[in-house]
Formats: C-alpha cells, structure tokens, sequence
C-alpha cells in the first residue's frame, strides 16, 4: 500500500439477515482514500453510504473483504479491538450533534477524553484547543441551548477533534444547518484537511456541500458508480 493512501477497501462486503431474507447494503467494494484527502459519499436512501461509515469509522465489521486504515487491517479486528482503536484514530461528527443539553460546550467536548489517564489540566488543555480551533472559545461555558445550530455543530466537531484522531467521518454534517451555517462547517472540514492533514470522509445528499470536498463517489446498492448526469 501506498505511503499516501491511508483508506483501502478491496473487495468490501456487508451483508445481514432481515427475517427470511438477506440484505446486502455493500457489495465487493474497491476504494482508496489519501491521508488528508476530504472525500463526499452521495447516493440515494439505502444505497450502502452510512454502511461504509460505520465500517471505515470501525463501529461495524464487514461479512467479507479487506480493510486497511494506515496499513492496518482493521476488519480482522476483535469488537474489543475495533473499540480502542476508534476511540484514538476516528472523530465522528453526526447530523444531529448529539450534545448533552446539561453540560456546557466544554464539557461537551470533555467527555471522550474523560476514558483516558489524562489529568485535569492536560483535559482543560486539550478541550480548550479544540474549540479554539473551531471559533468557539469565548462560548466554551454556553450550553447547548444559548448557542445556534452552527455553533453546536461546531461543538460537535470540536468534541471530534480533541483526542486528536487521523480520520473524521460525518454523516450529514450540514443537513440540519442553514446555508450560511452550512458554508461555514464545510470551511472549517476543508481547513481541518488542508492545514491539519485530517482525512475526512462525509455522507451527504448535498450536491453544494459536496463540491467543497476534494472528491465525490456515488454509490447505488452498495457498489460504486459514474456520477449522475445533471439536466437543466
């Protein structure tokens, strides 16, 4: 594998079983991903998109194929070993922030490092960079409800960020977000790749937020396809 590329999938393959009958959301699938390339997934509903998430991000494990993350086959994993490995190499940044209304910014962003043997400064540390990162440190201490959609999603991203991972995955960053909102998370992941070597994989059915990565695939029943033609 090439020292450049950090995502290889070959021969990529998830299947289940649905009652009598089985479900294959991603079928022999061949793909690879540059370190701090920003690459967009677009396709429609059930077309196999949040299923190579959740395989790439190590929350699920392909039925058959190879998956290499910086040159390690993580779908030989243990569910044990997939767990420690998520929690130091993948952010994962969803649509709807999942942030804990009770707790302030950064306590929110806190919280992933709060399972590691880090001391209290070392936290306060690495929280405070992360949101700086993202603009937000003059509201560290505002709850979810005193900030906007785009303030909490750039909490969200900062929470992501802060255990310092190689890779980000999003699922529909922008989907809950207006267009100006929106504009200013898709800067914040193109900045994260070009100026922090961060390799970041998004689920999209935005065409506009798509344009800002460096690269879009479109699946269709879990396989790779051209790209959709566009009629006026």
């Amino acid at each position: 594998m090439k020292d450049s590329i950090m995502i290889s999938c070959r021969g990529l393959s998830k299947t289940y079983r649905k009652g009598r009958t089985t479900v294959t959301p991603l079928e022999a699938l061949d793909l690879d991903v540059d370190q701090g390339e920003f690459l967009a997934l677009m396709g429609p509903s059930g077309s196999g998109k949040t299923t190579l998430l959740n395989l790439i991000s190590g929350i699920d494990s392909p039925s058959s194929g190879s998956l290499e993350i910086s040159g390690r086959d993580i779908s030989k994993f243990s569910r044990r070993q997939l767990t420690e490995w998520r929690a130091k190499h993948v952010g994962y940044i969803f649509q709807l922030y999942h942030l804990v209304p009770i707790l302030s910014a950064f306590e929110n962003v806190e919280l992933p490092l709060l399972l590691d043997n880090l001391s209290r400064s070392d936290r306060r540390q690495r929280v405070t960079a992360a949101l700086e990162l993202v603009g937000l440190a003059d509201r560290m201490h505002h709850r979810p409800t005193e900030l906007s959609g785009g303030q909490e999603q750039r909490v969200a991203i900062a929470r992501a960020l802060v255990a310092d991972p190689d890779l980000l995955v999003a699922d529909e960053p922008t989907g809950d977000l207006d267009r100006e909102s929106a504009n200013r998370i898709l800067d914040l992941l193109r900045e994260l790749a070009a100026k922090h070597h961060k390799t970041i994989v998004m689920v999209t059915h935005d065409p506009k937020a798509a344009a800002a990565a460096h690269r879009t695939l479109h699946l269709e029943k879990g396989q790779l396809v051209a790209a959709p033609e566009l009629h006026a």
